[in-house]
This record gives structure tokens, sequence and C-alpha cells, in this order.
């Protein structure tokens, strides 16, 4: 289900004092994520946007991923989280171990199923099992009917239990640079979105309350 256009939200005064560009992190998968992958594209481009690193991107160890972006949010808080593959997965455990705190909201793409059998999937079985409890943040999942990586109906049930809203791209491959999605504007447009829903959300949670 596609995030609806602005108006439908809240009235611009809901907006005041919000950040429009808040602080972006960017959360790759097994690998890393290369030049023309769009996460390296929109971390050039996006405003405050920033990568979490990780020391062994082919070794992917839980407990050293989670302290980066534990990290990274630390110093970036607020943050919205822009997850691929099995940086979803990281988000989940980040989120079950911390409670979420210090992020604004996640938008995570390809949630790579860390179940699965295979060569790459030995490589995830750290991960294993993903957690499935709602998220404490607001959070859009994104995914494809033809992904190596995931079944669409993993990734929707996934989406489920973290209570996000989700997107079926169609036949959209693992939503990379070898299925053609290089800077990928309309995952700027559903990103932009969920911004807008954290805008609203913070502005309902500082609003004064009504006796």
């Amino acid at each position: 289900m596609m995030m609806p256009p602005p108006s439908t939200f809240e009235p611009a005064e809901a907006f005041r004092g919000y950040r429009e560009d808040p602080p972006i992190l960017i959360v790759p998968g097994l690998y890393n994520s290369g030049p023309d992958h769009w996460q390296s594209h929109w971390e050039r481009t996006l405003p405050n946007a920033e990568r979490v690193e990780q020391q062994h991107w082919e070794r992917p160890l839980l407990g050293d991923w989670t302290i980066s972006l534990a990290e990274a949010v630390r110093r970036r808080p607020g943050a919205i989280l822009v997850a691929h593959s099995l940086g979803c997965a990281l988000v989940a455990h980040f989120a079950q171990v911390t409670g979420g705190r210090g992020v604004g909201g996640a938008m995570l793409v390809a949630p790579a199923d860390v179940n699965r059998e295979g060569p790459a999937g030995r490589l995830l079985v750290g991960f294993s099992p993903i957690p499935r409890q709602r998220l404490p943040f607001p959070s859009l999942v994104v995914a494809s009917r033809n992904d190596p990586y995931v079944e669409i109906e993993r990734a929707e049930a996934f989406a489920r239990g973290w209570g996000s809203e989700f997107v079926d791209l169609g036949r959209a491959g693992h939503i990379n640079v070898e299925s053609g999605h290089g800077a990928w504007s309309r995952g700027r447009s559903l990103l932009n979105g969920l911004i807008r829903k954290v805008a609203v959300q913070e502005s309902e949670t500082r609003a004064p309350r009504r006796p």
C-alpha cells in the first residue's frame, strides 16, 4: 500500500518545528552496497545522510553489527534508518535489544530471509531467528515478488509483525543494481512519505493534552 500524499496526513501546522531533513542512516546488508547501489546514491545526495560502517562486511556478526548501528544512532539521534537486505534483520534485532531508542523511523527494503538455505544463507545464521515483534517507531517495508532472497509472503509477514506499512513493487528482483535500481526515484518518494509520517507522530507527541 502506498503512503498517502502529505495533504491526507495533517494540516501544515503539524510540521512546524520539525526538521524536514532528519539524520539518515544508511544500513547496508551483506557485502555492503557498491557505488551504483541506490543506497550509495542516496548517501551522496540526501542531506545529513551517513552510512553505518561495519568492520567485516563479508562475515557478518550480529553482535558487532548491532554495536556499530547503536553507536551511529547515538551520534545521530532521531535518525531515519534506510536498510536493505540483511540490514533489515539488523534493524529488527537492534530494536529488540535497545527498544529502538533514538530512532525516528525505518525504511526496510528487500528484507533478507535469514532462515533460507544456500551458500549465502549460511552466513546469516547468526541473525536467525529474525525478531517479529512490533517495531517501536514508524516503519515501511518494501518488497518484490521475484526477490531470490525472500518470498513475498515472508516479507509481508515480516511487515505485519513489525507493524510496518507494506509496499509490493511487483517483479523488482532484490531491489538492487542487478535489478536496475540505481538512484531509484520511487524509493525516494516512499522515504519522503515515511519522513512525513514521523513528523506527524512527533508533532502529536509534542502537542499538549486537552483537558
